[in-house]
């Protein structure tokens, strides 16, 4: 009441403060307009409170500086956003008590693995197989009509893989083939990690990649980073070195990143490694592993049931959606090569200073 009150002049302040302090105050002001009303009219009435000084806008705190990681020992893959081992209501495996805790166990080994040591291996069930060879075999259809060919990118770097239907491949095997062809390494991770870390992971030439796998019942398409979603959608691409190399400078570019830099540039990634699309002839063939991964969302995107828009990695981007089904809007390159020189110039701007010891590390000395 008093703050409300200052600069407000003596009468106001009678009137708000009588009410404060209830029925007392009332009588005390009948017993001064009463017999000694003489002696109150030669009072001189109290100055007016001093009007408090203006209020200063509070100085604009610095941005906190940005910790720059020296090598991948210094990339949290601990902080989890989501598409954990902790389902929610909507998740098809919500109610399944024996699925629920196989997420459980397999996140676990994730959070467990030490950098340097051998990716655990996963003896995935009987059923887990099955939808690994549901998806493959229907992706696998699709490929050679929807999948990019352009430099026989995403084709060519298939085989590298020798995928069976009938084997969910181990991590540890394919960030060795990886490694081989263009030094890319895989990391197990239990989940969505935050997008600064996620990024920061590429600049050190490192994937992180979940292991388990979508539940049984939808098998046709998932949110979540699943074991599927992981090798079919991004391990291919990344074996090819014009694909890596982009990937890599994006990573780079994360490591200076402010955090309005950092929420922009994992649009970037959204649209474009995720969910990108190019041109190629007078047809759009898919290249994002959210595509590729996902035979409704291939089918989706071949149907033309999307809008389809020029990318500009300047402009503003609209929202992420990992829950609204599938996409509704691809943001399309021309070709691949021109698109990856727009994405490298964007990132070059996000370069700040870097120490040495970090550049080393990432390649840029």
């Amino acid at each position: 009441m008093v703050v409300a009150l200052v600069g407000a002049g003596a009468a106001s302040q009678r009137r708000q403060i009588a009410p404060a302090v209830g029925r007392r105050a009332q009588r005390v002001f009948a017993v001064a307009t009463g017999p000694a009303r003489r002696h109150a009219a030669d009072a001189q009435p109290p100055p007016p409170p001093a009007p408090a000084p203006a209020a200063q806008p509070a100085e604009a705190q610095a941005p906190a500086p940005i910790k720059i990681p020296r090598s991948l020992a210094e990339v949290d893959n601990g902080q989890i956003l989501g598409f954990s081992a902790d389902l929610s209501e909507d998740h098809p495996g919500f109610h399944d008590a024996v699925y629920k805790q196989r997420r459980v166990d397999i996140c676990n080994l994730a959070r467990t693995h030490q950098i340097g040591q051998p990716i655990r291996r996963i003896a995935y069930t009987p059923e887990e197989v099955d939808v690994w060879r549901t998806v493959m075999t229907e992706l696998q259809q699709l490929f050679p009509q929807h999948a990019c060919k352009e430099v026989g990118r995403f084709l060519r770097c298939w085989p590298l893989f020798n995928f069976s239907p009938d084997e969910v491949p181990q991590l540890e095997d394919l960030s060795a083939v990886l490694q081989r062809a263009t030094g890319f390494q895989i990391r197990p991770v239990a989940g969505l990690l935050r997008p600064r870390d996620f990024l920061n992971g590429l600049a050190f030439r490192t994937f992180h990649s979940t292991q388990y796998m979508r539940h049984h019942s939808s098998p046709r398409y998932t949110p979540e980073p699943d074991v599927v979603h992981e090798v079919i959608g991004h391990v291919p691409m990344l074996a090819d070195p014009a694909y890596a190399d982009l990937v890599h400078q994006i990573g780079i570019a994360s490591l200076t990143a402010d955090d309005k830099q950092i929420w922009h540039l994992t649009k970037v990634y959204w649209y474009t490694v995720e969910f990108g699309v190019v041109r190629e002839g007078g047809d759009v063939k898919a290249f994002g592993a959210g595509v590729l991964s996902s035979f409704g969302e291939l089918q989706h995107m071949a149907a033309d049931r999307a809008e389809l828009v020029p990318l500009d990695v300047s402009a503003p981007l609209p929202k992420m959606s990992y829950k609204d089904g599938y996409q509704q809007r691809y943001f399309v390159l021309e070709s691949f090569e021109e698109g990856a020189a727009q994405l490298k110039a964007y990132c070059r701007t996000l370069h700040q200073e870097m120490p040495d010891e970090v550049r080393a590390a990432v390649g840029l000395l």
